[in-house]
């Protein structure tokens, strides 16, 4: 499944562009990533939050 929506780190606004219209920085997906129970490394995932 392709993700669509993307979004701008800098200036925070959305887009369905590789690069953001207003300031031409690359943005990044809008969707969180897939959840799964048995994720292995969840642990690191949630430190690293958290630092």
């Amino acid at each position: 499944m392709k993700y669509i929506l993307r979004r701008c780190n800098n200036c925070n606004k959305y887009t369905m562009k590789d690069t953001c219209t207003i300031c031409n920085m690359k943005t990044i997906t809008a969707h969180p990533p897939k959840f799964s129970p048995d994720d292995k490394y969840i642990r690191y995932r949630i430190v690293d939050k958290y630092k």
